[in-house]
């Protein structure tokens, strides 16, 4: 059963997931353009999270 239960990466792991850089990702996150979760003073992301939001498009329409 703790098979189906998804694992939580931080930033690096989702960094290094979509091949972004850390700094990417905090800007995405202060823009609040990327699904997060924040635990405690920490950023937590689900990967199947982040890959429906790819697929959507929603991560297309980031302007730099």
């Amino acid at each position: 059963m703790d098979r189906d239960i998804e694992k939580w990466v931080n930033l690096e792991e989702i960094a290094e997931h979509m091949g972004l850089s850390k700094d990417t990702i905090r800007n995405y996150i202060k823009k609040q353009q990327i699904p997060y979760h924040k635990i405690g003073k920490q950023y937590k992301f689900k990967i199947s999270e982040i890959d429906a939001w790819i697929e959507s498009g929603k991560s297309a329409s980031i302007a730099n």
